[in-house]
């Protein structure tokens, strides 16, 4: 990636660990031309790519202590910030987009279009009667699209607590869909 070789990156890392500003600034200086040109590739406007790279630096910041060499290079683990940033960021603008294209929808077609949404089906209302931690599963995993690790790492939780809770989830709001289509 550049002319430093792995003694002085780890002793700049560590200085970074130790809040050391000037170090901070090196590490800038030397990564954020190779972190934006990869945030570029998710994210073509330069004003909300502009807004990732300050994210993803403020990450690599706030999270320095998170690092370790063991586990891959320094500039691996600020490439996977920089592109969980970017999909985080694509993530908002699809929800603000689709929220604007869904809103013009319904003025438009109001009297003809018949609106099936998770509201009109009775679905918002099964999930509310979950419990907290399985309605946070079926939010992020169907309502956000997230998938299952996606949702493991932005809760923090195990993937095998992310798949527990969502199966259970699923198993009672299928007990209560049947139990809705019988009653009707």
């Amino acid at each position: 990636m550049d002319s430093l070789n792995n003694i002085e990156i780890s002793a700049l890392v560590s200085e970074v660990k130790a809040g050391d500003q000037n170090a901070f600034a090196q590490v800038y200086d030397r990564y954020c031309g190779a972190i934006n040109s990869v945030i570029g590739r998710f994210i073509n406007d330069d004003e909300i790519a502009q807004d990732v790279l300050q994210d993803t630096f403020i990450k690599v910041w706030k999270n320095i202590q998170l690092y370790d060499d063991t586990k891959g290079s320094f500039f691996t683990w600020m490439l996977n910030i920089a592109r969980n940033t970017s999909i985080d960021a694509l993530r908002k603008l699809k929800k603000e987009n689709k929220a604007e294209i869904q809103i013009l929808e319904t003025t438009v077609n109001s009297s003809t279009t018949v609106q099936q949404n998770v509201s009109t089906i009775g679905l918002r209302q099964l999930v509310d009667r979950l419990p907290a931690e399985q309605q946070t599963m079926i939010e992020y995993l169907y309502f956000k699209g997230y998938t299952q690790q996606e949702v493991a790492d932005e809760l923090d939780i195990p993937l095998g607590t992310v798949k527990t809770r969502s199966r259970a989830a699923m198993a009672e709001l299928r007990k209560w869909f049947t139990l809705l289509i019988l009653w009707i």
